[in-house]
C-alpha cells in the first residue's frame, strides 16, 4: 500500500515538473533595475503557471516592488508635479506676476523700495508723517498721493514726471518754498491741488483740469499768483486762498466757480464788476454761492452792484 502511494506522488511531482516552464534569468544591472512591474510580469508569464506556484511568485514579484524605486518620471509629468509642488516666490523679479503687482499696479516692483516707506493701496501712495525732505519716487500708476506733516521744501520739476494718471496731490503742513514751474502743468489728470500750511511765495503754471485748489495759509503776497491764472479753468469748483496776505481778488475767475475763500488777506476793495457783468444787468451767477471775504480790511457796503448777479451774498463786513 506504500508503495502504491509512492508510486502516485511521484507521477504527481513529475507532471508538475515537465508543465512548469523555465524562467528566463533576470539580470539586475544597472539598466535593468529600474524595470517597472509591467517588465517583470513578462519575464514570469504567469498564465501558464499553476495556481500556487503563480501566488508564491505573485508575493515575491510586490516585496521586490517595494525594494525598487519608483520610476523617474517623464520630463513632461516632471514639469507639471514641479509646478504643483514647488512655492512661487514673490520678489518682484520673477516671471510670475507677483501680489504686491496685483495690488498697486503693474510697475510697482520698479518703485517698491517707496512703498516700504510709506503705505501704497491700489493706486493711492500715503507717506504722511515719515519727515521726508523730497518727494519720493512714485509708482507709475499712482493717482492719489498724500505726503502731508513732512519737512518737504522744494517740489522740483521731475517730481511728478511721467506720472500721467495722478489725480490728486495733497502736500498739506511741509516746508515747500520753492515749486518748480512746470511742476504741475504736464499733469493731463491733475484734478486736486493741496498745498496749504507752507511757505510758498510764488505759485507755478497750473493744469487747467484743475477742479479744487487749496493754497491757504502760504506768503503769495501781491505777486504771487499770476495775472489771469485761474481764467482757463472751466472745471474749477472751489478756490481757497485764506492767509496768503492778498491784496486783491485773482481776476478773472471760472464760471464754474462754486467756492471762494479768500478770508483773513489784506484785500482793500473790489470793483462792480468783479463777479457780475455791469453791461448785463440781466446776467445770474448761480454757481458762485459761498464767497468769503471775512477778516480783511474792505468794507462791502460799499460796492453793493458787485453783488447783485450772486444767489447769495459774500460773508464779511458791512462797516
Amino acid at each position: 500500500m506504500k508503495a502504491l502511494a509512492r508510486l502516485v506522488l511521484g507521477l504527481v511531482i513529475f507532471d508538475a515538473a515537465v508543465t512548469a516552464p523555465t524562467l528566463e534569468p533576470i539580470n539586475y544591472d544597472s539598466e535593468t533595475y529600474d524595470a517597472t512591474l509591467e517588465d517583470l510580469d513578462d519575464l514570469y508569464n504567469y498564465e501558464n503557471i499553476p495556481i500556487g506556484q503563480a501566488e508564491e511568485r505573485t508575493s515575491i514579484a510586490g516585496s521586490r516592488e517595494q525594494r525598487a524605486p519608483h520610476p523617474a518620471p517623464q520630463p513632461e509629468e516632471a514639469e507639471e508635479e514641479e509646478e504643483e509642488s514647488t512655492p512661487r516666490l514673490i520678489d518682484g523679479f520673477s516671471p510670475q506676476e507677483p501680489e504686491f503687482t496685483r495690488v498697486l499696479g503693474p510697475h510697482a516692483s520698479e518703485d517698491f523700495p517707496t512703498c516700504l516707506l510709506c503705505t501704497c493701496i491700489s493706486t493711492t501712495v500715503y507717506c504722511d508723517d515719515h519727515e521726508l525732505d523730497a518727494i519720493p519716487p512714485l509708482p507709475k500708476n499712482t493717482a492719489y498721493f498724500y505726503s502731508r506733516f513732512n519737512r518737504i521744501k522744494k517740489i522740483n520739476r521731475n517730481d511728478f514726471a511721467s506720472l500721467n494718471d495722478l489725480r490728486k496731490i495733497d502736500l498739506t503742513s511741509n516746508l515747500i518754498s520753492e515749486i518748480d514751474e512746470d511742476a504741475f502743468r504736464k499733469l493731463p489728470e491733475l484734478r486736486e491741488l493741496i498745498l496749504r500750511d507752507n511757505k510758498i511765495r510764488q505759485l507755478p503754471d497750473l493744469p487747467t483740469t484743475l477742479t479744487f485748489i487749496d493754497i491757504s495759509s502760504n506768503r503769495l503776497g501781491r505777486k504771487g499768483i499770476k495775472q489771469e491764472a485761474f481764467k482757463d479753468m472751466y472745471d474749477l469748483h472751489h478756490l481757497y486762498l485764506t492767509d496768503n496776505n492778498l491784496d486783491h481778488i485773482p481776476l478773472p475767475l471760472p464760471e464754474n466757480l462754486r467756492a471762494l475763500h479768500l478770508q483773513n488777506n489784506n484785500i482793500l476793495e473790489m470793483h462792480e464788476d468783479t463777479f457780475c457783468d455791469v453791461k448785463n444787468l440781466t446776467y445770474i451767477r448761480k454757481a458762485l454761492e459761498d464767497i468769503r471775504l471775512d477778516g480783511n480790511p474792505i468794507n462791502l457796503s460799499k460796492t453793493p452792484q458787485a453783488y447783485m448777479c450772486l444767489p447769495r451774498l459774500p460773508i464779511g463786513s458791512l462797516v
